[in-house]
């Protein structure tokens, strides 16, 4: 029996920053029934707010609920009421300014230039840098079709690992990358929820949509733990239904 069940968010539990449908929020709030419940991804919390905390039923137990945005630099849970953070891990502004200029040099160098954008390309979220080529206000019919076998973006990823050497740079969502301190991606922020929620790693199952190497969720799977791989929220839907039936009979 698993103690938590952690999640990746855009493309598992949600398209890409749009929010839960009603039929994910209800199965959810049957795991918290029977689980601990962290979801884990590269937006900022804001984000989160308006793809997770405010759609959930009023039946779901928040209190077992672990919000972590930013790919776990950020920890947040439900205490007395609220949403309040647990710890929050930002960059030094010299640090901002050098990866600002390197995304400029290596979209240069690359050439990867789209047609056309929505919105800001390039979001600071404190802890996470992250560039979203066609913008943050992209439709997700755009997205889709833009960098669906990741191709793009390994080139641009490696482009940007010669000039921040030190620094985390990896693949998220449909169209981003985002880039952390060093050692920083879902394995790290899950060994930090690990630490902060006091529940071992093998105690947890991991579920996303990019667990093989080179994708944002595989880190899960390299720091040992159980993993399930699913191909969209339907899917997602289908093995959450599994999970909270087995624990029942538990």
């Amino acid at each position: 029996m698993k103690q938590l069940v952690a999640f990746d968010l855009d493309g598992t539990l949600a398209e890409s920053k749009q929010p839960l449908e009603a039929e994910m929020a209800e199965a959810l709030a049957d795991l918290l029934g029977v689980a601990h419940v962290a979801v884990i991804s590269g937006g900022d919390w804001p984000q989160f707010d308006k793809q997770v905390a405010s759609r959930l039923p009023p039946r779901a137990d928040v209190s077992r609920l672990w919000l972590m945005p930013t790919t776990g630099t950020k920890l947040y849970t439900h205490d007395s009421g609220a949403w309040a953070p647990v710890y929050a891990e930002l960059f030094e502004p010299e640090q901002k300014r050098r990866i600002l200029e390197a995304f400029d040099a290596s979209l240069a160098a690359t050439g990867f230039v789209p047609q056309e954008v929505w919105g800001e390309r390039i979001e600071d979220r404190g802890s996470q840098i992250t560039f979203s080529a066609l913008g943050q206000e992209a439709p997700i019919h755009a997205k889709e079709i833009w960098d669906p076998d990741f191709a793009k973006r390994k080139i641009i990823q490696a482009d940007l690992r010669t000039r921040l050497p030190g620094l985390s740079i990896n693949m998220g969502g449909a169209t981003s990358i985002d880039i952390t301190r060093e050692g920083v991606d879902k394995g790290y922020g899950l060994k930090k929820l690990a630490a902060a929620s006091g529940m071992p790693l093998d105690a947890m199952l991991f579920i996303g949509d990019a667990i093989f190497p080179g994708g944002n969720d595989y880190p899960a799977k390299e720091i040992g733990l159980d993993t399930v791989r699913v191909r969209d929220p339907q899917e997602t839907l289908a093995v959450i239904a599994a999970i909270v039936a087995c624990q029942k009979v538990a």
